[in-house]
């Protein structure tokens, strides 16, 4: 079975930095982690390959220290890490990354065709969701979004069948393989890494795939491919802090947030 798991570097929540000029995330000197809902498609992904046997491979486009969540990838058992680094893929939004791990997807087929494709639900920078269905479309094989646990792999009979998470509960999903599946969290518990693999991870030193590596079109990636745009960034005004009502008695303490819920209504009902 062949597996390729694409992965995302995203800051540090605590760490964000926006480019004025650009409207763009700062990435290079920022802290940057795997993002949570990739490292739950890797583990997946190894868990499938040790079930049907094969070959998990991890893929990540971003700038040089991208090689980081590779690495972190390898030390949870995958056998290969690719980064795909190019300035011709910079500014890049959802449209272009899908075209070019697309792209890389399909160069990876040409070795031995991929069986499966795994994804984080979103990424928890952009939280958009939309890398995982816009790689699947632009390849042409079957989706299945928000995967909750894959019940069955039948590689003779192509198949894979897959329970998906839905808003008020779930629902089992069959489909044809190749397929791509987009992991939510509760699909599996990232086991800790064993001390072999975590010094492969560090020692490892993963390929990386630039603009000519790839058969795409100039005019498709990057900033130049991408047909959204940031027209402007800024943070949330600050809320103001609620209070508390720290009464010990639980009659008084409803007295006063009567008091204070009464005082609100008359308040709106003179804005009004």
């Amino acid at each position: 079975m062949n597996i390729v798991v694409c992965v995302k570097q995203v800051p540090d929540t605590t760490e964000v930095r926006i480019d004025p000029e650009t409207n763009t995330l700062v990435r290079q000197g920022v802290p940057s982690i795997l993002n949570p809902y990739d490292a739950h498609a890797a583990e997946e992904g190894v868990r499938l390959k040790e079930r049907h046997g094969g070959r998990a491979t991890a893929i990540t486009m971003g700038p040089p220290q991208a090689v980081d969540v590779l690495r972190r990838c390898i030390s949870l058992g995958m056998d290969r890490a690719i980064l795909l680094s190019d300035r011709a893929f910079a500014g890049s939004d959802t449209w272009a990354t899908s075209y070019t791990l697309a792209a890389a997807v399909r160069k990876l087929g040409e070795e031995q065709p991929v069986d499966l494709v795994l994804c984080g639900k979103q990424a928890i920078d952009g939280d958009t969701a939309q890398v995982g269905p816009g790689i699947a479309q632009r390849l042409g094989c079957a989706q299945i979004t928000y995967a909750l646990a894959v019940e069955v792999v039948d590689l003779e009979r192509g198949v894979i069948r897959v329970k998906r998470r839905l808003e008020r509960g779930w629902e089992t999903v069959e489909a044809r393989l190749p397929a791509l599946l987009t992991c939510v969290e509760e699909i599996n518990e990232i086991r800790y890494a064993p001390m072999p693999n975590m010094i492969r991870g560090a020692r490892y030193r993963p390929e990386v795939w630039g603009r000519a590596h790839l058969d795409v079109d100039d005019d498709l990636l990057g900033m130049k491919g991408s047909p959204t745009a940031v027209s402007k960034v800024f943070p949330p005004a600050m809320r103001e802090p609620g209070e508390v009502i720290t009464e010990a008695d639980p009659r008084v303490a409803a007295e006063a947030l009567a008091q204070r819920l009464t005082g609100v209504a008359q308040s709106l009902g003179r804005s009004h």
